[in-house]
C-alpha cells in the first residue's frame, strides 16, 4: 500500500498512478469526505455544469438559423418521440 509523508505545511503529494485512477488532472479538485473512525474517502471533483458553458455549447456548428417556429415544431416533434 502506497504511503503519502505530511510536509511541515500539513501538504501532502499523490503519486501520478494514484491521480491517474481518480481521474484528475492538474489544477482539478479532489473532494475528501471523513469518515467516523478516522478513515477518509477521495474522489475528483466534478465541476457543476453552468448555464453560461451550456449557451454557447453549439456555437458555430452551423450556418443554419432556425425561426421560433421551426424550433418550437422540432421541440414538440422531440418530446413526442418523432425525429
Amino acid at each position: 500500500m502506497p504511503t503519502l509523508t505530511v510536509t511541515a505545511r500539513g501538504q501532502v503529494t499523490f503519486r501520478k498512478d494514484v491521480l491517474r485512477h481518480l481521474g484528475v488532472q492538474p489544477g482539478e479538485r479532489i473532494e475528501l469526505d471523513k469518515l467516523p473512525d478516522g478513515r477518509v474517502s477521495l474522489r475528483a471533483a466534478r465541476p457543476i455544469a453552468s448555464i453560461d458553458a451550456f449557451l454557447g455549447l453549439l456555437a458555430g456548428k452551423s450556418d443554419k438559423l432556425a425561426s421560433l417556429e421551426e424550433i418550437q415544431e422540432a421541440a414538440a416533434a422531440g418530446w413526442a418521440g418523432e425525429r
